[in-house]
């Protein structure tokens, strides 16, 4: 991927940008890893392309515009309130020989002070921020929503997605530091990439699932050019809902021997046939109970990880005990001489 011209340096320090903000913070375990999308392609299985899935055990070939917390019973999250499912591509490394293999992901062990998130199977971190009480409404039953691209292959807003070079193993060493760059320079990382998705903070507040549409005025006006500003929506979306943001860890160290890659010298691929990331993409279905969610992002003085408003949480091993059957019948794992799918590259 070319790593380098996806940097977004704002991002070098979560805790950082996050001063100020209320920010719920939290890891959610795989529930399952297979060619299903309700929102792109409901009621298809298997779908074009393989994604990783965490959250409630409500996730499905197809899921009602209803109230998915009504419908799950169990979820892979910290907060026990929360039945909401996330999901993303799958990252592979290409060999030398043509054939794939997917990158497994490992829990962001740089957040040591959040004892949940570190011991996640795979998964993904959440984040859920806002500028403080009452300034956001939290998503409604129903809600669902997409961001991305699939088909991008240029350049996009610059703070949609992004990804980092660890530059040491055990996230070790500067993540800010020069990642790697396209051609015969593209170098390993020594400790393993993570990859971001940020979803827009506006809504019409009429439709479940209609974000603001794509373009650089899903950002609020009078805010910086990034998803996370403080600022004003538009008149067409004037509902400002809470900061979205998933964040994952893809462990490529076991990757790193560059005499493994092809002679492009260009190893990762999303699950898509994407070689450039620029086609990284997101999606959610909203499943919080109740007012959960909206009493987390209405701490008056600021807040961080699961104590945002009192949440409920459950156990490590009680999440990891949420599982699914599988819906498509294939092996997700292993070496394989095409993508699952055959996804157009």
């Amino acid at each position: 991927m070319l790593w380098s011209a996806l940097i977004f340096a704002a991002l070098a320090d979560a805790q950082g940008f996050l001063n100020g903000l209320n920010h719920l913070r939290f890891g959610c375990s795989q529930i399952t890893i297979e060619r299903l999308d309700p929102l792109v392609e409901p009621g298809k299985a298997p779908t074009a392309h393989m994604h990783q899935i965490v959250g409630g055990n409500a996730f499905n070939v197809t899921m009602p515009v209803t109230d998915i917390a009504q419908l799950a019973t169990c979820t892979t999250c910290g907060p026990a309130d929360d039945f909401s499912n996330y999901w993303t591509a799958n990252l592979y490394f290409q060999a030398k020989n043509g054939s794939y293999k997917r990158v497994p992901q490992i829990p962001n062990r740089f957040l040591f002070n959040d004892r949940f998130t570190t011991q996640t199977s795979g998964g993904v971190t959440v984040y859920y921020i806002s500028p403080g009480k009452g300034k956001v409404t939290a998503f409604k039953p129903g809600f669902r929503m997409f961001v991305g691209d699939v088909a991008r292959r240029t350049p996009l807003y610059k703070t949609q997605s992004c990804f980092r070079c660890f530059s040491g193993p055990n996230f070790g060493g500067d993540d800010a530091a020069p990642a790697p760059t396209a051609g015969a320079t593209l170098r390993p990382c020594p400790g393993g990439i993570r990859s971001n998705v940020l979803y827009p903070t506006c809504w019409d507040g009429k439709e479940p699932g209609q974000p603001q549409p794509q373009g650089p005025r899903r950002v609020p006006h009078r805010g910086p050019s990034t998803f996370l500003s403080t600022g004003n929506c538009p008149a067409s979306h004037p509902v400002k809902i809470p900061q979205l943001m998933l964040e994952i860890v893809w462990d490529t160290t076991g990757f790193n021997d560059k005499a493994l890659w092809p002679a492009t010298g260009q190893p990762f691929v999303l699950s898509t046939g994407d070689t450039t990331g620029y086609g990284q993409h997101g999606d959610y279905v909203f499943g919080w109970k109740g007012d959960a969610l909206q009493r987390a992002m209405d701490v008056a003085n600021g807040c961080f990880a699961a104590d945002c408003g009192n949440q409920k949480t459950q156990s490590i091993d009680d999440a990891k005990r949420c599982k699914i059957s599988k819906k498509v019948r294939e092996e997700v794992d292993g070496w394989f001489d095409m993508l699952p799918g055959m996804a157009m590259k």
